[in-house]
């Protein structure tokens, strides 16, 4: 698929760390589904797309080369794009529902919690970050249902982790599923307390994505590529999954350690 060149309406300041691209380009997404950026001479890398139809918009977090020359662009600069691509959240027949995000997590969450609610579906969501001005789409979110916010400083509702509101929430209540994002040692733990409480998951999980069509095989975790059978996974698939938690490979196609693929995605 070549990419469409699209050009850039409006950006917009999420966080001191994190900018929303909207972008004059129709698009037929479903939440969870994400889209490859193109920028000519730089390079080519996957995004959450926060909004489809005529607001097409992708959310960017500063954190690597790609990413910073990104955020130089200006309102009329154009970038490439391609997709929709991957598999997004199941939600039909959910009721009663719960969200944990965790840091830039909440991108892939947020049309989901707005579908959600368009759907009069009760939800909880447990929205985290570092600090209080990291904390990506808490006003849209609170629109969507209940929230509880977590700050690893405290300085923004409870400090500490999402996973132990989660495991509070789990306590008291039964959700038709539990919808995760974030980091994967959070996930870890989301999918933990899930399986420990009775409760079914589905987790947008990360992996480098060179192709974003089930080509190059560089974002496989077992025997799913990420970009292709997910991101979004389901408690059926992640019990069978060894790596999750554990694995990842770097461009180069040698497999490392979460920690260490975590640190490489930085640079």
């Amino acid at each position: 698929m070549t990419p469409k060149m699209a050009r850039i309406k409006k950006i917009a300041q999420e966080t001191p760390s994190i900018r929303t691209f909207y972008l004059d380009l129709e698009t037929d997404a479903k939440p969870g589904q994400f889209a490859m950026a193109w920028l000519p001479r730089v390079d080519e890398k996957p995004f959450t797309l926060t909004g489809t139809g005529n607001e097409t918009a992708i959310t960017v977090q500063e954190k690597g080369k790609f990413t910073k020359k990104m955020f130089e662009l200006k309102e009329g600069n154009s970038i490439g794009i391609r997709g929709p691509f991957g598999k997004g959240f199941d939600f039909g027949g959910a009721k009663n529902a719960c969200i944990v995000a965790g840091g830039c997590g909440a991108a892939p969450l947020l049309m989901l919690a707005e579908e959600l609610k368009k759907r009069d579906v009760n939800l909880k969501i447990v929205l985290g970050a570092r600090t209080g001005n990291e904390c990506l789409f808490k006003e849209r979110l609170k629109n969507t249902g209940e929230i509880y916010i977590t700050t690893d400083d405290g300085s923004l509702g409870e400090k500490g982790f999402t996973t132990s509101v989660l495991e509070r929430l789990l306590e008291k209540e039964k959700f038709d599923c539990v919808f995760g994002c974030g980091p994967e040692p959070m996930l870890v733990r989301v999918f933990e307390l899930c399986e420990k409480f009775g409760a079914e998951c589905q987790l947008n999980l990360e992996r480098f994505m060179k192709c974003a069509t089930g080509i190059c095989g560089q974002c496989a975790i077992d025997e799913w590529l990420v970009c292709k059978d997910g991101p979004v996974f389901k408690s059926t698939q992640i019990r069978k999954m060894r790596d999750f938690g554990k694995f990842a490979m770097l461009k180069s196609a040698k497999k490392v350690s979460l920690q260490e693929y975590a640190q490489w995605r930085q640079k």
